[in-house]
């Protein structure tokens, strides 16, 4: 068999044959033309309501699929793998006969010589990748999506570390192999060092990704998810086409199975959305685990894009003339990338105080995505953190005795000790919380310190009038503030104030702007 994905002759009359009987429209009784869709490991016929797709005879170094077994064991593996998180998409196999008379037949009764997986059909055009050519993902859809993804990983199987962690060695030396045989796409020099910062990199969390195997973190997940695998159906982002070909392919660190949607988001430059996915991830998971092992994301977002470039580089070579120029630079494009994601950036720590309505949730927000390593900066959110704290959804309303003295201290104590972590793994943090008292302000700044990061204070100030207009239109958010609480909060002696004051009375953009040239102007937030 060849390693260069062509099929064994004697074989390849019956794929023909196979694909000639799933293209015809009368194999399903319909008189619609049937549509194609070729990867390079399947073949997919869309026939009205329905999809069928068979496994191709072809052999790849990571992908065997030469023999009829080998395929049938595919199919198999793909509906197992895929039923859980797409209950609604996957129907079954279905076996594709040699009849009495000769011909083929889908579900007949003759002996089986090549099996088929029934699919449901949905919108091609609803997979999140096309989606994204032609609107912004919504911020709903985006934390339905995060919440997708954590629920996956939930319930996926643990699985040994170590054959994990020594695959990632291997996709090192397998890219750079690569990338250095073709020095028309990629320059020799970059390749070494790309292939140095990766190693290098490797080598200082491996014994962070070791320990993460003991915490039972490694587990057999999707490994494939971009969002091209990711269906919008009836309103809800549906994970789909999951890696069945080699469990050691699909199985790693929940991070690293987070890490390639987040690449691939960066790649189409929609870091605000892969900066909202990944807070709201570690939101739902709550893994404070999650918090040290962030210094092995950019790793792990660097890995995803190298393989793909080198992925996308291959699949160039075999590309039509026409299509290769374009193909290429998608190679160019995500190696650019992988390089980027290992470029050394300094965590920094911005705390963002002030009365509820002066916008600090929605400023913060806006600064993540650029604030630090990617895939941007940490978001702690005191409303968040206290609603957690109670055990109850996000806009569930808290009686008053949730924000008494002892219970305020423990959520601020909270935003400390997990800004603590987030910075000691090298990671950017942006905390959000009213900050009233003098202590709230030092405890946070005093973190900074502790790890020798620097720290900025900003202050956001407004009129009573335009808090209170603020809280009072606010809909479907974490905070319970209202008009009698922004009224509150003024009376408060807040102590000597340190941080930058920013006039918040304006549109959000203006504040932002005033936000940013602070940011720029001084490391410690003094005037």
């Amino acid at each position: 068999m060849q390693d260069n994905g062509a099929p064994e002759s004697d074989t390849a009359a019956v794929e023909d044959e196979v694909f000639a009987l799933l293209a015809d429209p009368a194999t399903y009784g319909v008189s619609e033309r049937i549509a194609r869709i070729d990867t390079h490991g399947a073949a997919v016929f869309l026939a009205g309501d329905d999809a069928y797709k068979v496994k191709r005879n072809v052999y790849f170094p990571f992908m065997d699929f030469s023999n009829r077994e080998k395929r049938e064991a595919a199919i198999r593996r793909e509906l197992e793998v895929n039923r859980p998180n797409a209950p609604s998409i996957y129907r079954g196999i279905v076996p594709i006969t040699r009849e009495a008379d000769g011909r083929l037949a889908l579900g007949g009764v003759g002996e089986p010589v090549e099996w088929a997986l029934h699919m449901r059909r949905f919108d091609e055009h609803a997979t999140l990748d096309r989606i994204t050519e032609e609107r912004r993902l919504s911020r709903k859809l985006l934390f339905a999506l995060a919440e997708a993804i954590a629920a996956a990983h939930a319930a996926a199987p643990v699985r040994d570390a170590d054959p994990w962690l020594d695959s990632l060695g291997g996709y090192i030396a397998q890219n750079e192999h690569a990338f250095l045989a073709l020095p028309h796409l990629f320059e020799a020099h970059r390749v070494h060092e790309l292939t140095g910062a990766a190693r290098s990199c490797f080598e200082r969390i491996r014994p962070l990704l070791d320990a993460r195997g003991r915490q039972h973190l490694v587990r057999l997940c999707h490994g494939d998810c971009h969002l091209g695998n990711i269906a919008l159906i009836e309103g809800r982002p549906v994970l789909f086409d999951a890696i069945e070909f080699d469990d050691r392919v699909a199985t790693g660190d929940v991070l690293y199975d987070l890490a390639f949607l987040l690449m691939d988001l960066y790649e189409r430059d929609l870091g605000d959305e892969a900066n909202l996915i990944f807070n709201r991830y570690l939101y739902l998971t709550r893994r404070d685990g999650d918090l040290e092992a962030l210094t092995a994301l950019p790793f792990f977002m660097m890995l995803r894009a190298a393989i793909r470039a080198k992925v996308t580089a291959a699949r160039a070579a075999g590309a039509a003339e026409a299509d290769r120029p374009q193909i290429e630079a998608e190679a160019v494009r995500y190696f650019e990338v992988a390089e980027m994601f290992l470029e050394p950036l300094e965590p920094r720590l911005l705390a963002i105080g002030g009365f509820s309505g002066s916008g600090k949730s929605t400023l913060a927000a806006e600064l993540a995505p650029s604030f630090g390593p990617a895939p941007g900066a940490v978001l702690l959110r005191s409303d968040l953190e206290r609603k957690a704290y109670f055990g109850v959804a996000d806009t569930d309303r808290l009686d008053e005795s949730a924000y008494g003295a002892e219970v305020t201290a423990e959520i601020y104590h909270t935003l400390t000790n997990k800004a603590r972590a987030a910075l000691a793994a090298g990671h950017g943090v942006i905390v959000d919380a009213v900050f009233a008292r003098e202590d709230e302000r030092r405890a946070i700044a005093h973190i900074a310190d502790a790890v020798e990061v620097p720290f900025y204070g900003l202050w956001l100030d407004a009129p009573e009038a335009v808090l209170v207009d603020r809280v009072t239109r606010r809909v479907g958010d974490a905070s319970d503030a209202d008009a009698a609480i922004v009224r509150r909060q003024l009376a408060y002696d807040r102590g000597q104030l340190d941080w930058t004051v920013i006039d918040a009375r304006g549109a959000m953009h203006h504040t932002l702007a005033l936000m940013l040239s602070a940011l720029t102007a001084d490391r410690r937030g003094e005037p």
